[in-house]
């Protein structure tokens, strides 16, 4: 009986790491697409975009459609789209506690830290500069 109780005991213990392996992997693969997307959707509003200029916890570009402000605002956990004076909300990607901006000359770099950890680094090349 005892032997009994103790093997079934252990199937279940595996059948939950078999479950809770899957969950992180599920979880992973959510972030990374996550990323994809926030990555595309960057690149896109930036490719016909001229660098107007970058601080450390903003990147300003003129657009078509006017001027443009990239970052977090204080306090939110996301990262953001508005316009030059902060106004708007157009958010790109949740989960954020830091993005910091830096640049060398005509290549930005956005090193962003998640709230879950891990962190990511967006690197764009500008063909514009103002």
């Amino acid at each position: 009986m005892a032997l009994l109780s103790i093997s079934l005991s252990m199937l279940v213990i595996q059948g939950m790491t078999v479950l809770v392996t899957q969950e992180f992997k599920a979880i992973r693969q959510s972030d990374d697409k996550n990323w994809q997307n926030f990555s595309n959707l960057l690149r896109r509003e930036l490719e016909n975009a001229e660098l107007d200029k970058v601080t450390k916890y903003f990147l300003y570009v003129q657009t078509p459609n006017g001027s443009r402000r990239f970052g977090m605002k204080t306090g939110s956990d996301d990262f953001r789209k508005t316009n030059e004076q902060g106004q708007g909300y157009q958010p790109m990607i949740y989960g954020v506690s830091s993005a910091e901006f830096s640049n060398d000359g005509n290549v930005v770099t956005i090193h962003i830290t998640f709230s879950k950890g891990g962190e990511r680094r967006f690197i764009y090349a500008f063909s514009n500069v103002k």
